[in-house]
């Protein structure tokens, strides 16, 4: 990919009323981070030109949040539907050299760099003006509904809200991903008006757009539907946290770390373990952890921080914050119980 003909835009500015929360959604922490952090991490590895982030509530705390990355910010002072937070980042979009952009939400953490990097690869191989990613899902409410023609190519997305008995039917879904052509781009979304139930800009009408003026709008299929998920409540949430620890810890066990009932298992992804050490169930690992090889962690126990070199046992219910624990040593269990009665007496 020519690392000089794409830029992103991410679309971070939503406050998210399905949370049930005063927080920006894209705040939120999936595995040990804000979400939006992960949608960063997906791109970095792209090489794209430019990364733009449209912020609007809680705009500063989003930003300062992300100011690590490499991105320009612009704000989208009022809320107006997906199609107005990319207009307000036409100005940036326009001041650099690029004829691709590449549009994704803030709120879709599972979403992987090399799914992206497919996406692109396609897009920029053909001639088309317009990609959308899209997806089959077993229960697609709330998401927008992907219409296709005769020919396979995208006629038009119908967002939950304005689609119609039999259009809700329809599994295929928008996953909110989009490859444009950017001056296609700004000159579709001229003409997207708000006649819709939300009375906002959607920035899907200008697949419509693109189709009614003989464009032929391509598909990308993602195979994978829980990388397109997009965390609006508390249970989506629980998900994407669910989805990456699952992903982490599989990354662990390919590199020759066991770990015993990993559903049970909590480890941040900065953590670095070494081959033939045991993680038991009900474990909990974080921060800049590092533990050597052919050691064991027994269950219950919970270590932040800290480092231990090669052949450590830690023993159940072992509570460790900035400790180490050098080759060779044991740390005995805690607070072990054996036929004892405890009583306030």
């Amino acid at each position: 990919m020519n690392e000089q003909n794409v830029s992103a835009v991410i679309l971070a500015a939503g406050k998210g009323t399905r949370m049930k929360s005063s927080r920006a959604k894209v705040m939120h922490e999936v595995f040990f981070k804000p979400m939006i952090h992960h949608v960063l991490d997906a791109l970095t590895p792209l090489q794209i030109h430019q990364t733009v982030v449209v912020t609007g509530h809680q705009a500063e705390k989003v930003e300062q949040a992300c100011a690590n990355y490499d991105v320009v910010f612009v704000r989208q002072h009022e809320q107006l539907g997906t199609g107005h937070a990319v207009r307000v980042a036409e100005p940036a979009l326009l001041s650099v050299a690029c004829d691709v952009v590449l549009i994704l939400c803030g709120d879709t953490p599972l979403i992987r760099a090399e799914t992206l990097q497919s996406m692109l690869n396609e897009h920029l191989a053909g001639s088309h003006k317009l990609t959308v990613m899209t997806t089959v899902v077993d229960e697609p409410t709330n998401y927008g509904r992907i219409l296709l023609g005769n020919s396979g190519f995208v006629q038009a997305i119908v967002e939950e809200k304005d689609a119609s008995p039999e259009q809700k039917k329809i599994n295929e879904i928008n996953a909110g991903i989009y490859c444009v052509e950017k001056n296609f781009l700004f000159s579709a979304l001229q003409g997207v008006g708000t006649d819709n139930k939300q009375g906002e800009v959607y920035l899907t009408d200008i697949i419509a757009i693109a189709h009614s003026s003989g464009l032929q709008v391509q598909r990308f299929f993602c195979r994978q539907s829980e990388e397109t998920l997009g965390v609006n409540s508390r249970y989506e949430l629980s998900l994407a946290h669910a989805t990456l620890q699952r992903r982490f810890l599989r990354r662990l066990m390919d590199q020759g770390v066991t770990c015993v009932l990993p559903e049970t298992i909590t480890i941040s992804g900065e953590v670095e373990i070494g081959r033939d050490t045991i993680i038991s169930p009900n474990v909990a690992i974080s921060g800049k952890t590092t533990i050597g090889e052919n050691c064991h962690i027994a269950s219950f126990s919970c270590l932040v921080d800290s480092q231990l070199g090669d052949n450590v046992s830690i023993g159940e219910f072992s509570y460790l914050n900035g400790i180490t624990v050098a080759d060779n040593n044991s740390i005995l269990p805690q607070s072990c119980m054996n036929h004892k009665m405890v009583s306030n007496e």
